[in-house]
């Protein structure tokens, strides 16, 4: 089985880290994030043949990485010219991928049992499992709730709610690729309301743990210092 990561986006929310760097090349302790992916697909999932979409100052990624050699790995790159949506970044391998595969975005740690997820989905026979994580967040304003006479019936002052997030792990039959359209920025979030249009089968693959998601610079900065003390003193 191969793997895709995304890594092409343009990491306006990590700015101005990301002038120079991109996001998935940002350090974690001593290592770039893409490193640890790399990692968690070949340890967790037994998966040696990656391919990185790649957009954004590929070159970066291309001359650290190159044909993975030097990590256990075999690696491939589909490169757009501009950075696109998730489904569209994914839909520039399309030519490499031609049985069912594993595909993750490039700006998140995962640590969770892939080979578990891998199992599920062949088991289900779905067409696309994804990897979802509860959550739950306060909301930052009170809400007022009205009846039908527009009279205030209650203050439910900052309350808090919970519900499965997707983390940005899928595994997906390689038929999915068609329901991208060929050019433009489309989304994985798109895609997959098409896929369920069709009745096709989404499974969702709980997980409580083994996710950091590295989209903005409080979460870098907070995913940075774990990282860095797991290394102790140098």
């Amino acid at each position: 089985m191969k793997a895709v990561i995304l890594a092409g986006g343009l990491g306006t929310r990590l700015q101005p880290y990301t002038f120079f760097i991109p996001k998935p090349m940002l350090p974690l302790g001593n290592k770039p994030l893409l490193e640890y992916i790399i990692e968690w697909l070949k340890n967790s999932g037994g998966i040696d043949h990656i391919v990185i979409c790649v957009s954004y100052l590929h070159r970066t990624i291309e001359d650290y990485f190159e044909d993975g050699a030097r990590f256990g790995v075999e690696i491939e790159y589909a490169r757009s010219e501009r950075p696109l949506a998730t489904a569209g970044q994914l839909k520039t391998a399309e030519k490499l991928l031609d049985e069912p595969f594993v595909c993750v975005y490039g700006d998140s740690v995962y640590e969770f049992n892939l080979r578990k997820m891998l199992k599920e989905h062949r088991e289900s026979k779905a067409f696309v499992t994804m990897a979802l994580l509860q959550y739950s967040t306060k909301l930052k304003y009170g809400f007022i709730d009205l009846n039908g006479q527009e009279k205030v019936t209650a203050w439910r002052e900052k309350p808090e709610i919970s519900g499965l997030i997707n983390i940005g792990c899928y595994v997906m039959e390689p038929e999915f690729l068609k329901i991208i359209p060929k050019s433009g920025s489309f989304g994985m979030d798109d895609a997959v309301r098409k896929v369920l249009e069709q009745k096709k089968t989404v499974k969702g693959f709980r997980i409580d743990t083994g996710f950091i998601d590295i989209g903005d610079k409080k979460s870098y900065l907070d995913a940075y210092k774990q990282y860095a003390s797991r290394l102790g003193k140098i």
